[in-house]
């Protein structure tokens, strides 16, 4: 998507606007002037392109990375080549990033490996701060004369030039999820502050799954960068993690024989799904509550048909009955279409189809507003969000309003707070990955007309696999905003749910948190669960079957 991500945060001309401080000087220390990998690139498209930030030098440290065992290194770049080739990254704002920026070659300090401004640069350059990109970083007084400090990541530390492992220890364990964050040295031996963190589902492979991380640190960076220069203070807090040294031989070996299973069980099953022998098969519950009081395990099987798999269930109620809209699918189909039902004591009468499109559609969002009944489902693959309007409930439908013309967006919601209506949705701003569980971000729009929408100032205003991609409508209960979100870790794709409580939500701020999760453990048989709704005092969610 390039630099699209532009669209999604807060409009440079409303920056001016409101702010008369001059442009953050940002130096990038590398550890090569040629040869960058697809996510430094992005990062400097990015600095360049907002006016926010000005790219005062490319700093180049003498030797910026360390080393890694020769074992290691060997396995990792087998498997970068099988599992992480990555397209290549064609930078909007620059073609030779020493022609846009003046490059600076630094001094190694024999005694610690740290390096040094030539005398006199940093006068000259007048730097607000420095990020790093690789584990070797500045000296300690040099540190403590930047304002803001030097940057750097836990991506950038665990890596030697050939290889990479801030992943592998996670990677090999299967853990839940793995971590990408950002931090601050201000110098002078004082200890290194978390400026941000989020935790994204890990992939089969560790080359996979540092790439990822890479791409997902470039917007973790620009977005507290972006906060940095309208409020010219950073938020920190005490690191949680130290850098992890690279793997030894013992540990490559067991990754390796793992990394080799994993990739034939994923062979076996992309074969299965070319085939059509095996489809994501969900199957729907039912129960009496609301979002917050419900029982799954108390709940009743919707359960599916080779002819009709339902997922991302909304409730409606129209005329004193209860429908249900859902994502449907049969065996070996490549898309879903929007059909509707009747919620019965013993299942879902069906109705028909809703609507239907050349493209995938899902999570069908049905909600009403000034006598009026809309439906906005997920529509990525048309790259917009579409609403549209009921004609004749509930099988006739028109398109009413379209909006981020271009974006690839999932799962999006619209509500009312305070009297202001938002949308948040699932954007996927990416260049080798496209995903739509890791960021969300909010709008102030002025209702299903789409006529005005205005990015939050902190877009994304949630980063995690693991809490950020909606699952459900937003419920306004009793003073309180709770959010269903899907928990995506395990490498698997709505492993869990959350229910998350909106504690502020205005045009400067967003702050939540999880007060409830839900895992696929309330019955037997179940790999994931992913979505929730209620109304009317009965409640669904969906679940995935292990098939």
């Amino acid at each position: 998507m390039g630099l699209s991500g532009q669209l999604f945060v807060q409009p440079v001309v409303d920056w001016q606007s409101k702010s008369e401080r001059s442009p953050l000087r940002v130096a990038v220390l590398v550890g090569r002037k040629s040869g960058f990998a697809p996510w430094e690139l992005q990062l400097f498209d990015r600095l360049l392109a907002d006016p926010r930030f000005e790219l005062s030098a490319l700093l180049v440290h003498p030797r910026g990375y360390g080393d890694a065992p020769p074992l290691f290194e060997l396995v990792a770049g087998v498997d970068r080549r099988l599992f992480a080739r990555l397209p290549a990254y064609q930078p909007t704002y620059f073609t030779d990033i020493c022609e846009k920026t003046e490059c600076i070659r630094l001094a190694e300090r024999p005694s610690d490996g740290k390096a040094d401004l030539p005398l006199g640069a940093m006068e000259r350059l007048r730097l607000d701060l420095v990020l790093r990109l690789v584990p070797n970083g500045l000296a300690e007084e040099t540190v403590a004369q930047l304002p803001f400090g030097e940057w750097s990541a836990n991506v950038a530390d665990a890596q030697s030039g050939r290889a990479e492992w801030c992943s592998f220890t996670e990677t090999a364990a299967h853990a839940a999820t793995i971590d990408a964050s950002v931090y601050v040295r201000r110098g002078d031996g004082r200890p290194a502050e978390q400026i941000a963190t989020a935790a994204f589902n890990p992939k089969f492979s560790a080359a996979r799954n540092a790439a990822f991380l890479k791409e997902k640190t470039v917007l973790i960076i620009t977005r507290e960068l972006r906060r940095l220069a309208d409020t010219r203070q950073i938020a920190a807090s005490p690191m949680k993690s130290v850098p992890a040294p690279p793997p030894e031989n013992a540990a490559v070996a067991r990754y390796l024989a793992g990394l080799v299973r994993a990739a034939a069980a994923r062979t076996r099953k992309e074969l299965a799904k070319r085939a059509g022998l095996e489809t994501a098969v969900w199957t729907l519950y039912s129960g009496a509550g609301t979002i917050e009081d419900f029982e799954p395990g108390s709940t009743t099987e919707l359960p599916p048909a080779r002819n009709s798999i339902k997922a991302d269930p909304f409730l409606f109620q129209h005329n004193g009955r209860c429908y249900v809209f859902y994502e449907n699918y049969a065996v070996g189909d490549a898309k879903a279409h929007i059909a509707v039902g009747l919620l019965k004591p013993g299942g879902i009468e069906p109705l028909g189809v809703a609507i239907e499109s050349e493209g995938h559609l899902s999570f069908p969002f049905v909600f009403r507003s000034a006598g009026e009944i809309y439906l906005m489902p997920e529509t990525h693959q048309q790259k917009r969000i579409e609403i549209w309007r009921c004609v004749k409930f509930p099988l006739e439908w028109e398109l009413h309003a379209t909006a981020l013309e271009g974006c690839s967006a999932a799962d999006s919601t619209l509500f009312r707070h305070r009297g202001k209506w938002w949308l948040l949705s699932n954007l996927s701003d990416h260049h080798a990955f496209e995903d739509h569980c890791s960021e969300l971000y909010a709008f102030e729009v002025d209702g299903p007309a789409f006529s005005r929408i205005e990015p939050h100032r902190r877009n994304p205003v949630v980063m995690g696999s693991n809490v950020a991609r909606n699952a459900g409508r937003v419920f306004a209960r009793n003073g309180r905003l709770l959010r269903p979100s899907q928990n995506n870790a395990y490498g698997i794709y709505g492993y869990g749910l959350n229910i998350m409580e909106i504690e502020e939500l205005t045009s400067e701020t967003y702050r939540e948190r999880c007060i409830r999760t839900i895992r696929p453990d309330f019955k037997p048989g179940l790999v994931g669960c992913h979505h929730f709704d209620a109304s009317g005092g009965r409640y669904i969610l969906d679940a995935r079957l292990n098939s």
